[in-house]
């Protein structure tokens, strides 16, 4: 007897050491985190992003609900109406909501109320959402002078006022900082990531960028915004700065990132803003061509990684850097006749229901995202970032589908293609690729 219990005991521990190994993603259906913003999905239209007329129906497939004209050139070249024609065109092509950025460097409040003039009286575009200026915490390099916070406020409010005059219903997102990443807030004791090339959390009279503009404007702003490039790739060079291993790792930074800036914004101004990263991308320089680049298929996987942790912390606003590129501009989701890997992150995303779910998983290499679509089937992102494929279990509480489960895959060999459907509960066993995006499709019982 002794001896069966023993083998019993030696069969429960394999058992448990094999269950550990496995791991468990977890999805809760009982109660919803809310309505995922549909602006998430979107994208940046510089002034150099032409979508060709052939490319139009492919570009609007990806499913971009927002569309931003913005970028270093909103801060070196005045604002033309046929500008904002062209964008207004292509962002209404694509179903998306614009945001028009006007110069801040070198521009004045006439020449940016002019341009609400004419595209919201004038022309009739119901532009809503506007900007003054692109990384202004970066204008020291760009623009050349000692640039400071103070001088900013001043110049922002000027300009916000007269644009409000002229259409007091449009809503000012701002201040559009770069790399300002406070790793921790203990009231006035920010630490930040001070080694984020190609911006700084604080000038050079030693003013945080963010919490002064909000004490200077805060009453004028409607939406905070950010922009974050964690390999910035400003090298001699347009080598790939990032590599697999780090593209990896970094996308966790985001559940830091995003609760401090919230924390930082209340702490400062007592009360809740929405929260925009109007430029994000792995690198802002022309990374291409390597394992982790712009082009690369990794750096799609690292980006539909990127959006499920915005997602999941509530963002409202998110747009890629950019949209459209030719040739050395590879950071784009499409070129003059064919497409990057991140369209195809857009692409599954389309199918990515509405209503967001709580899900997690025990792998930090394995990630998890779930929401409900409107016609109550359960979908489910599974990213798994990394080197070997990944067997897990499912774990979806009292859920049951009401038949087999659609299944789509994105990963080096398959372009956000349909697979066969699958059946699936809770307790199933799921394997996912290497390096790889899987979406689920559980229709609703």
């Amino acid at each position: 007897m002794k001896k069966v219990l023993f083998l019993f005991a030696i069969l429960c521990l394999s058992a448990a050491a094999v269950f550990a190994q496995d791991g468990v993603l977890t999805v809760d259906t009982s109660q919803s985190r809310g309505t995922i913003s549909p602006f998430v999905y979107g994208s940046n239209l510089g002034q150099n992003a032409i979508i060709p007329l052939s490319m139009m129906d492919t570009a609007a497939a990806a499913g971009i609900n927002f569309a931003r004209l913005g970028g270093g050139d909103s801060d070196r070249y005045d604002l033309r109406k046929s500008i904002i024609e062209v964008f207004i065109f292509q962002a209404r092509a694509l179903g998306a909501e614009p945001l028009v950025t006007v110069r801040l460097a070198g521009g004045s409040p006439e020449d940016a109320a002019e341009a609400v003039r004419y595209a919201n009286i004038e022309r009739g575009h119901n532009i809503r959402y506007w900007s003054i200026g692109n990384e202004p915490n970066i204008f020291e390099s760009t623009v050349g002078d000692d640039y400071t916070v103070e001088r900013f406020n001043a110049e922002w409010r000027a300009i916000a006022e007269a644009m409000l005059e002229v259409d007091p219903d449009i809503i000012l997102v701002g201040p559009d900082i770069t790399q300002y990443v406070p790793l921790s807030v203990d009231g006035d004791n920010i630490v930040y990531s001070e080694g984020a090339d190609g911006g700084h959390p604080r000038d050079s009279e030693g003013k945080d960028w963010l919490i002064e503009f909000l004490n200077a404007n805060g009453d004028l702003v409607d939406v905070i915004s950010f922009h974050r490039y964690p390999y910035p790739g400003l090298g001699a060079t347009h080598d790939a700065i990032a590599t697999i291993e780090d593209l990896r790792v970094n996308s966790q930074e985001w559940d830091t990132i995003v609760p401090n800036w919230r924390q930082i914004i209340l702490d400062t101004t007592g009360r809740e803003y929405p929260i925009a990263v109007t430029e994000v991308n792995s690198n802002s320089s022309l990374s291409c061509g390597g394992e982790a680049s712009l082009d690369s298929f990794y750096n799609a996987l690292w980006f539909a990684d990127v959006l499920g942790r915005l997602i999941n912390n509530q963002v409202d606003i998110a747009a890629s850097w950019d949209m459209q590129g030719v040739g050395s501009r590879c950071y784009g989701l499409i070129t003059s006749n064919g497409v990057r890997p991140i369209y195809y992150t857009y692409l599954m995303y389309t199918h990515f229901g509405s209503e967001l779910l709580s899900a997690d998983s025990s792998d930090p290499d394995v990630r998890i995202y779930a929401a409900l679509r409107d016609d109550g089937a359960l979908t489910i992102i599974v990213i798994n970032l990394g080197p070997e494929e990944a067997t897990k279990t499912l774990d979806l509480g009292d859920f049951e589908a009401a038949g087999d489960a659609e299944v789509w895959l994105f990963d080096a060999s398959h372009n956000a293609e349909q697979q066969n459907s699958i059946s699936l509960s809770s307790g199933a066993q799921i394997t996912v690729p290497a390096q790889s995006m899987t979406l689920y499709v559980l229709p609703a019982a």
